[in-house]
């Protein structure tokens, strides 16, 4: 029997309330069914996410593991994909029409391309739905400083279910570190990006669920604090040594682990406290990664809401910005007066 040209990755844990919907959105493209086989990881799901699987038997094959987190998942099923490009799907979120065929025409049609992201339509608990999506397509691959300014500018568009990585890039990045039980993605992407071209595209082809159940999401707790605390220290020491193994310039690898140990680092002062003069710097650094561009007036904005931090014990700053976050009046000002640049 040959083998598909395309192999569908789901990972997912304890999604009883998505998981059908992601899977239909997977038969619904317009790939033929010889073209492609669709594989679920299920790690140790405590619900019923297995039962609903197994319905869709022998279309979708599933693979029951012991809970390990992201890493394992894919360490689990990466393996098991016999096709030529292995294109992920998170089990909460969904594939808009068309997303199997666009990775495939683009594998199919440049070897040099070994990871493919776009644009995405962010989906929350509530009906609201907004497009995040690159201005035009985009191509680079990390082997410059230049080129990781950019990388680190792009990952909302390379995360689980937006990312395609040939399969043979795939599995030459294996072992997933497993201390990383979210974010992954990151690694493999990263990495990904390091061994081949990126391709990035403008059409939003994925829906994105934001839920309270997320376990990416979900930081609110401190025990989910120390996780991805955890997490964010053992993806920057992962990507520093991997990536210098792949004799990518130093420059490079500081700039891309550079945001991973802020995010970690910010983590940090809302759990432990520290210094106010530590949340400025730490704050201010973020900011300017993620928003060289930001207009003037949010660049205003953004120094008053940061005064009180010059004060504050982080703790209470964090906790009084996220107040203020939580409030909808703060959400409806910020996106009338003051978006968010991307």
């Amino acid at each position: 029997m040959a083998k598909p040209f395309l192999s569908v990755l789901i990972d997912t844990y304890n999604h009883e309330r998505f998981i059908e919907q992601a899977i239909l959105s997977v038969l619904a493209q317009d790939v033929a069914e010889a073209e492609r086989e669709i594989i679920v990881v299920d790690d140790g799901s405590s619900d019923r996410t297995p039962e609903i699987v197994r319905r869709f038997e022998p279309r979708v094959r599933l693979i029951r593991k012991t809970n390990g987190g992201q890493g394992s998942a894919f360490n689990a099923g990466i393996p098991a994909c016999s096709g030529v490009a292995i294109v992920f799907l998170d089990g909460d979120d969904w594939w808009a029409p068309g997303k199997l065929r666009t990775m495939g025409e683009v594998i199919a049609t440049d070897a040099a391309v070994g990871l493919i992201g776009h644009g995405i339509v962010e989906s929350f608990e509530n009906g609201v739905e907004r497009t995040v999506a690159p201005e035009k397509a985009e191509r680079f691959r990390l082997g410059s400083l230049e080129a990781a300014r950019a990388f680190r500018l792009r990952k909302t568009y390379l995360g689980t279910s937006r990312m395609a990585l040939r399969a043979s890039v795939a599995r030459e990045i294996l072992p997933v570190p497993e201390a990383l039980v979210i974010e992954a993605d990151e690694y493999l992407f990263t990495m990904a990006a390091a061994m081949s071209d990126v391709v990035i595209l403008r059409e939003a082809l994925c829906h994105y669920r934001l839920h309270s159940g997320s376990l990416y999401l979900a930081a609110s707790s401190k025990d989910a604090l120390k996780r991805k605390r955890v997490v964010h220290e053992a993806l920057a020491l992962a990507l520093r040594r991997e990536l210098t193994a792949r004799n990518v310039p130093q420059d490079a690898v500081e700039c891309v682990t550079e945001i991973v140990q802020l995010e970690g680092n910010q983590i940090r002062l809302k759990l432990d406290g520290g210094a106010p003069w530590e949340t400025v710097r730490t704050e201010n650094k973020i900011y300017k990664i993620l928003h060289p561009d930001a207009p003037q007036r949010h660049r205003i904005f953004r120094a008053l809401t940061m005064v009180p931090a010059f004060v504050l014990p982080p703790r209470w700053f964090y906790r009084a910005r996220g107040w203020a976050a939580s409030h909808r009046w703060y959400g409806e000002f910020r996106r009338k007066f003051l978006p968010m640049p991307w």
